[in-house]
């Protein structure tokens, strides 16, 4: 299966399986080095990289879900995200490029209207291709999500959503909605 329906799959998947409504924000950590079957960092490809992004991005932004792409380790895991979606964020001065941020934030970069670089995000939800760990920037508590999709090119697919955190005790109630 070609990579672009491995990520259109993989996104529709996601949505439903972690209720992401319009608003919510998605964060996606890509190689495309392991896409490729390359040792991660090894072989970014910007034409990968569009393929990727413009698949994932077109399901995401269809539903008004905000892609973030998480950079590479060489700008400490950043990530790239149209401003609209973090209006009260700390943004950072920063442009990615394949070899110092990563292919796919660099597509993100190029692609977004309004793009901004923030050092960290707490997501709704996200899709990590490639085990580029991108835990750090969701929001507590994280859950995994099964995808169908198992691999996007050579990459290991990984998902989570998140849910708020239960506090209060025996005694207290909760929301089942919100526990998804």
């Amino acid at each position: 299966m070609e990579i672009s329906k491995q990520c259109i799959m993989a996104a529709e998947d996601l949505i439903e399986k972690a209720h992401l409504k319009k608003g919510d924000i998605v964060v996606v950590g890509c190689s495309t080095s392991e896409v490729l079957g390359s040792k991660l960092g090894t072989n970014s490809s910007p034409e990968t990289a569009k393929i990727l992004f413009e698949s994932l991005y077109g399901v995401f932004n269809a539903k008004g879900i905000y892609v973030a792409a998480q950079c590479c380790e060489h700008l400490n895991r950043a990530v790239i995200v149209e401003r609209a979606a973090v209006p009260f964020a700390e943004i950072v001065n920063v442009v990615p490029v394949p070899k110092a941020g990563g292919s796919f934030a660099t597509e993100a970069y190029s692609h977004f209207g309004d793009p901004v670089a923030v050092e960290e995000i707490k997501a709704d939800a996200g899709i990590d291709i490639g085990a580029t760990l991108i835990g750090m920037h969701l929001k507590k508590v994280a859950v995994p999500v099964r995808l169908e999709v198992k691999t996007i090119g050579e990459a290991p697919v990984t998902a989570a959503r998140t849910r708020p955190k239960f506090i209060g005790g025996v005694r207290a109630n909760y929301d089942d909605s919100l526990i998804g």
